[in-house]
């Protein structure tokens, strides 16, 4: 039935790539990865193959694959992905040796791309259980690991129909889960090798954080004042705290949108009734005497963080919140929208106290009023959020220290 359900997909694919272009760069780099393969990997090594779906499990896998290669230089890592998303942004990536598309998972192409590589060792980012794939690569005793992997009752694996499928799991040498109901999800169906780790994401933020860049524009623009940064913001985020602050001289706005285009960057402009420039557009004399600035470019957000006192993450009115670790690593508290149920992170953030969520305007005006006038609750809060990252970081070494002795 999986198999049946894979070419079903492999077909749709086919059709749908000619109207949409992200599926048409996936479909095309899937079917280019064997001719990526054939020129770059070479016979004589051995790799420690890392396969990421998109760009957050990317992430995860990170601190992984470079302490790895920091330790064991002696091998070299093949890193895969699904999505656009992920390859387009990381296929010039210099921690990994080769780059390429993860081949549908169908018997023929996981058979031909394992005895191209031959890898010594698999690594599988959270949520990736390619059956083909893992099938093989357990037949030929290959150790694969899944890391930062995180269970939930509601997945097919616990529910009556999807016993079968659950076979699939046992191919996993072991489990470097995220937390204890993961580890104990995983027990009552009688898989005990798991541990728990936690979530790489921590050790990648913290990375993040020691490169951080100094940014002179954003650097005169502080010039002392205290600054509220809003990340990965959309517009029904934005039609709260904008109006918030256009009341508040006291504080500056920095705004650095999820979507960038001139449609959204006019229509955050017009919104604002202080002095705004664009980031682009900027020096640091002209930035100095603006109340606001607009990120209209990507890549800064995570440096920018850095200058803030408190930091607004966005996507909770809508799909789900985007990385609040990025902001929390710097030691201030964190303000989201509802949508957080899904991410252990921001969970962990409120359990902490670092981080707050908000149900709309008026919450977040009682709380801004709060930390804009009670200074030792700023402080305390923003030290919280720093505490909570770096008390749950060290998931790296935790793996290694398991795996590296079969290296």
């Amino acid at each position: 039935m999986y198999n049946i359900i894979i070419y079903l997909y492999l077909a749709g694919v086919a059709v749908y790539s000619l109207f949409n272009d992200k599926v048409r760069r996936m479909w095309r780099g899937e079917r280019d990865a064997f001719r990526v393969l054939r020129e770059k990997v070479d016979p004589s090594a051995k790799y420690v193959w890392f396969h990421a779906a998109s760009l957050g499990e990317f992430e995860q896998g990170r601190p992984l694959m470079e302490e790895l290669r920091r330790l064991h230089p002696e091998y070299k890592i093949l890193l895969t992905f699904f999505s656009p998303s992920g390859y387009e942004v990381r296929k010039d990536y210099k921690g990994a040796d080769i780059i390429c598309y993860l081949p549908l998972d169908t018997v023929l192409n996981a058979r031909r791309f394992l005895r191209t590589i031959r890898p010594v060792m698999a690594f599988f980012i959270k949520y990736e259980f390619w059956y083909n794939y893992l099938h093989i690569l357990h037949h030929r005793q290959v150790p694969v690991y899944s890391v930062s992997s995180i269970f939930r009752e509601g997945q097919v694996f616990f529910r009556w129909y999807g016993r079968q499928y659950a076979h699939v799991l046992k191919c996993f040498s072991h489990f470097f889960v995220q937390n204890e109901e993961s580890r104990r999800l995983l027990s009552g169906i009688g898989l005990d090798n798991t541990t728990v780790v936690g979530d790489t994401r921590f050790d990648r933020v913290l990375q993040i954080k020691e490169a951080a860049r100094q940014l002179p524009v954003i650097d005169s623009f502080k010039d002392g004042h205290q600054v509220f940064v809003a990340g990965s913001s959309w517009p029904p985020d934005e039609e709260i705290f904008i109006k918030y602050f256009n009341e508040h001289p006291e504080w500056r706005l920095i705004i650095a949108p999820h979507v960038i285009g001139d449609e959204h960057l006019s229509q955050i402009m017009s919104r604002l009734k202080r002095k705004t420039v664009l980031y682009t557009k900027s020096t640091p004399e002209t930035a100095r005497d603006a109340e606001c600035v607009i990120i209209d470019c990507f890549g800064l957000l995570s440096s920018i963080y850095r200058y803030g006192e408190v930091a607004y993450v966005g996507g909770g009115f809508g799909v789900g919140i985007h990385n609040v670790l990025e902001a929390a690593v710097w030691g201030m508290p964190v303000i989201f929208g509802p949508n957080n149920r899904r991410f252990q992170e921001a969970q962990g953030l409120l359990s902490a106290k670092g981080g707050f969520e908000i149900q709309g305007e008026d919450d977040f005006r009682r709380l801004m009023d709060t930390l804009r006038t009670d200074g030792t609750f700023l402080r305390e809060s923003g030290m919280r959020a720093g505490a909570y990252v770096g008390d749950k970081a060290g998931a790296t070494q935790k793996v290694l220290k398991m795996v590296g002795p079969l290296l």
